[in-house]
């Protein structure tokens, strides 16, 4: 189990380290956010399935393409949180507690949100100009998914995901998110997929921001694997 544990070190070390600590000694409390956004996940999901509900929910937070562009931005922060009526809840629910909760501590709040949206946004807008390119050019969607519902948190989830395994060097995570997406795409070719795929490019574009501002400023002692950082570090030691 040496080589193993070496590579999980490596890969995976620095983030165990900084979330560890905070969910060790605040629980719930660390990543408030979070918290908050899966109880609202799970509220709009009780209520777009009753009768009284489904509508209101529909009304302040599906995304369509054939919707008016400022309708659907004015819905996509919501959208969010609204889990897709075809696939289980739990699903997005775990995403959102795991995924979100991680950047949370990682990133903090605001920043998570910004990513999340980030994401979000241009899986919604490629999709408006993918519908505009037509089926026959590449990446792009026929006329008939201008109605599909855009909902749930997948595609910010694959976001943030990459943005925190690249931002704690965590690149062979990174880089098999990225591969999981691209062969959904290339095995399915639906809409979701596709804006997977977009949000993945939006976060891209994040990261090279990122890593630019990072060059201009003077560089910190970074965390190696098989040191510690301090007293109370919290990584454990390997074991054979």
């Amino acid at each position: 189990m040496r080589v193993p544990g070496r590579w999980a070190r490596a890969e995976w070390g620095l983030l165990y380290v900084t979330v560890r600590e905070p969910l060790l000694k605040r629980r719930l409390r660390a990543v408030p956010m979070t918290a908050g956004a899966v109880c609202l996940t799970a509220v709009l999901q009780y209520v777009q399935n009753q009768s009284w509900g489904y509508r209101f929910v529909q009304d302040v937070g599906a995304v369509r393409v054939e919707d008016p562009l400022w309708l659907a931005l004015l819905r996509t922060p919501l959208s969010l949180y609204v889990p897709a009526l075809d696939l289980p809840v739990w699903g997005a629910l775990a995403q959102v507690l795991c995924v979100f909760g991680i950047a949370e501590i990682c990133l903090g709040w605001w920043r998570t949100l910004a990513i999340a949206y980030a994401a979000t946004l241009a899986g919604t807008l490629y999709a408006r100009v993918g519908i505009a390119c037509g089926p026959h050019v590449p990446f792009g969607l026929p006329g008939s998914d201008a109605r599909v519902v855009d909902t749930g948190p997948s595609a910010a989830v694959v976001g943030l995901a990459v943005f925190v395994a690249w931002r704690y060097g965590a690149q062979v995570t990174a880089a098999a998110v990225t591969l999981a997406i691209v062969v959904e795409v290339l095995l399915k070719e639906n809409l979701a997929g596709k804006e997977h795929l977009a949000a993945l490019l939006g976060v891209g574009v994040l990261c090279l921001a990122a890593a630019g501002r990072h060059r201009r400023r003077p560089q910190p002692c970074q965390w190696r694997p098989g040191r510690r950082t301090g007293r109370g570090s919290g990584l454990p030691p390997i074991q054979s």
